[in-house]
């Protein structure tokens, strides 16, 4: 965690001493991250690093990038039928662009850090079941100081991204799922529909403006504190833990093997 902490540190005070673009910093930042976290595997753990291996990676990526997109798209259309949001015209291409690069970089730091690092070492003494329950509750924790954020906000993303996330892992036992699920919901919120990430405000095609209870718009926080989406990424979540249990991907605790 150290080291991972300090690539994102490093990078954005030189970003920040070289006034480099944020959204570009953040995709240093992520590739930063993984190359420490090959590196550690490689020379300290001396083990093969399965979960980021090159084969079956492709389609595994692009299955995470057209399901991140279809949760957050089923999301946006559930909250416009209730008459909640409207969507109407967007900035140019540099905002999507910037976002792009934003994804990305986060989603490689964030699940490089809480699902290869928090999870799998929580799993090898503790179990599946145990590491799934306090890597979500940690992503929720570290999101609880964005801007706009909430008790709801926290649980949030605790519940929909953090048993997401962590489902995508333990059902392909490599990041490439998940790596393309965070990346393509990031975009598709930010950088499609314009709508804030995480508290964050964005630039996107469309511009889509929330109005009435916080409890289903998210509020400042954005849509991902929404119970709309809650609910749809938890459905998605549990299937793919199904899915995965049937395939035994799950571990005991180590006082059950």
């Amino acid at each position: 965690m150290l080291p991972i902490a300090a690539v994102v540190v490093a990078v954005s005070m030189i970003a920040a001493a070289l006034r480099i673009d944020s959204a570009v910093a953040q995709l240093v930042s992520g590739a930063g991250v993984v190359a420490v976290y090959v590196g550690y595997v490689r020379w300290i753990e001396r083990r093969r690093l399965d979960e980021l291996g090159a084969a079956g990676a492709a389609p595994e990526l692009a299955r995470g990038l057209v399901l991140g997109a279809l949760l957050f798209a089923a999301t946006v259309a559930v909250l416009c039928v209730v008459g909640v949001c409207e969507i109407g015209g967007g900035g140019g291409a540099l905002g999507v662009l910037r976002v792009l690069a934003a994804a990305a970089g986060a989603s490689m730091i964030e699940e490089t850090m809480f699902r290869a690092v928090v999870f799998r070492l929580v799993e090898r003494g503790l179990g599946t079941w145990i590491a799934l329950a306090l890597s979500a509750a940690m992503f929720g924790l570290v999101h609880m100081f964005n801007a706009g954020a909430t008790v709801v906000s926290t649980l949030a993303i605790a519940l929909e991204a953090g048993v997401l996330l962590a489902a995508a892992f333990i059902l392909t036992r490599r990041l490439w799922l998940a790596f393309g699920l965070h990346a393509a919901w990031n975009f598709t919120e930010g950088g499609v529909f314009g709508a804030a990430i995480s508290g964050g405000h964005t630039q996107g095609l469309f511009t889509t403006r929330f109005h009435g209870n916080s409890l289903i718009t998210g509020g400042a926080f954005g849509p991902e504190a929404s119970i709309v989406a809650i609910a749809i990424c938890l459905v998605a979540g549990i299937a793919l833990l199904v899915v995965a249990h049937r395939r035994g991907h799950f571990v005991p605790p180590y006082w059950r093997r």
